[in-house]
């Protein structure tokens, strides 16, 4: 109960204080091509089933018919316009009144397609116990998701590789361990990040450290080197290519 009077009342806030930024963000979009400045598609919602997520169209008119899933610093789908809003995350704005709905949470595992959710292991299936958030641990340390997946010939398998197991390993962690005061560290972090990546991934490296996470888990979060492909939680592969190549 807590935390959803936090949502809202942070929501309804946050709503009302970048309204400017919103309708700037609306017009600029709509004037590229015309056509509504808003994507909204289905993802995965708390318990089972999905939600109409809302986010600022950073893309071409109905991108999402590829069938690619993760979206790489280079995706060739991603307009002019697209590509400013998404470095400075205005993209997920919108995503304030799923949050004032009720559908999202400000802090929890973001929200996924459901091709991708279907094929969680029994493990990550956890994820969905919770509301799907705008931020959280993840959304720090992998906020060059992009630039990780770019030039990738198949940028799902890789996020798959060398993303995702570790993205659920913190949505996991974020779901044992949740709690207000933890909500507004990385509320502030999430800011913090868009100025000094150095310091928001030294203190989420404090956080993991209080929160119990492996060594594993911590050192592959200082982003200090290459990520290493894993199995996702309860999964015994790495997810191979579709030749069946763990690669």
């Amino acid at each position: 109960m807590l935390k959803r009077t936090f949502d809202v009342v942070l929501s309804t806030f946050g709503l009302f204080m970048l309204s400017p930024i919103i309708l700037l963000c609306m017009l600029l979009i709509w004037l590229q091509d015309w056509h509504s400045p808003f994507y909204i598609a289905p993802r995965a919602a708390m318990g089972g089933g999905t939600f109409p997520m809302v986010k600022f169209r950073s893309m071409i008119l109905r991108a999402d018919v590829s069938g690619v899933d993760s979206t790489a610093a280079n995706d060739r789908r991603i307009t002019i316009i697209g590509k400013v809003i998404r470095k400075a995350k205005l993209d997920e704005v919108p995503q304030l009144w799923n949050v004032f709905l009720g559908q999202m949470s400000f802090v929890g595992p973001r929200p996924n397609v459901t091709r991708e959710t279907n094929l969680y292991t029994t493990q990550e299936q956890r994820l969905l116990s919770v509301r799907p958030g705008i931020t959280d641990i993840s959304s720090i340390v992998f906020a060059d998701e992009g630039d990780i997946l770019q030039d990738s010939a198949d940028p799902d398998l890789l996020y798959n590789q060398i993303i995702r197991p570790w993205k659920s390993q913190l949505g996991l962690l974020y779901v044992d361990k949740n709690s207000i005061m933890l909500d507004v560290k990385l509320i502030v972090l999430t800011l913090v990040n868009a100025f000094s990546r150095q310091k928001s991934l030294k203190a989420v490296q404090k956080i993991l450290k209080q929160l119990g996470a492996s060594d594993k888990l911590c050192q592959v979060c200082r982003r200090d080197q290459e990520l290493p492909a894993a199995p996702p939680p309860g999964a015994k592969n790495v997810v191979e290519n579709r030749e069946g190549v763990a690669t």
